[in-house]
């Protein structure tokens, strides 16, 4: 089906699907420490709600996870912020013209990260055109296959400067997406400056008038080989959790 947004033409037919599910299986990725989701059938007596137990007409599953830790998320500034914020209520709108390119991330000591010449020399061009873009995919080379399974607890994972994080938000953009498990380093003492440059959160108690209370941050999601940079429509799926964030299922389309 084609539709025309904005004066572009999109094929919806073809989407391309940068979220990571989860599974209950060691390929399921993992950060933060904890072990892998858990997806088992609901157990009442000698009742089990499997079909193929022989005891049940459905299956009926409970399930255990946490979205920051174990696959693609989408979450809003209540993750960072004493008072309650909901990704459910943040986000209102859910297509966007985005910009997906690739970064190096540059070698800081033991640490690897993606710098303001990073970004910036990503977006040059479409700054230099005046091109509005609400929503920046970032995808960090090498982009190995690994990264959909990969278990990033106490590997010191790439992260984003926190002067690129300010121009990101200097740049008008609203949703940032990458494929990490998170914009910050990962243990850097409880700062997360990315996160609030990005926010343009100032006292995470007592939350500024200007926080950006309508953007998000996606992380944990994995941008294929075949899929060239450049621009896409976005559609940003979640689950209704009234949660500082949820599962979440990204969506590119070709446009024209």
């Amino acid at each position: 089906m084609i539709a025309t947004i904005d004066n572009f033409k999109v094929d919806l037919s073809k989407p391309i699907d940068i979220s990571i599910p989860i599974t209950n299986t060691d390929e399921n990725p993992i950060a933060w420490y904890i072990e892998k989701p858990v997806i088992e059938p609901v157990v009442f007596g000698d009742w089990i709600g499997k079909v193929s137990e022989g005891k049940s007409s459905t299956n009926f599953n409970n399930i255990f996870f946490n979205p920051h830790g174990h696959g693609t998320h989408t979450e809003c500034l209540g993750h960072i912020t004493r008072e309650f914020y909901s990704i459910n209520q943040s986000l209102k709108q859910f297509l966007f013209l985005a910009e997906l390119i690739s970064v190096v991330p540059e070698l800081q000591g033991e640490d690897l990260v993606i710098t303001l010449d990073n970004i910036s020399t990503a977006l040059d061009v479409m700054l230099k055109l005046g091109v509005s873009k609400e929503a920046l995919i970032i995808r960090t080379l090498p982009n190995f296959t690994i990264k959909k399974s990969l278990k990033y607890s106490n590997t010191n994972p790439p992260y984003l400067s926190e002067d690129a994080a300010s121009f990101i938000r200097e740049s008008g953009i609203k949703h940032l997406l990458i494929d990490l498990p998170s914009v910050d380093k990962e243990k850097d003492e409880g700062k997360l400056l990315a996160h609030k440059a990005f926010w343009n959160v100032k006292d995470v108690n007592n939350l500024n008038a200007d926080a950006r209370l309508d953007c998000t941050i996606t992380e944990m999601i994995f941008v294929d080989e075949e899929v060239k940079d450049g621009t896409y429509l976005l559609n940003l799926q979640i689950a209704s959790f009234e949660n500082d964030a949820s599962p979440s299922k990204p969506i590119l389309y070709d446009i024209w």
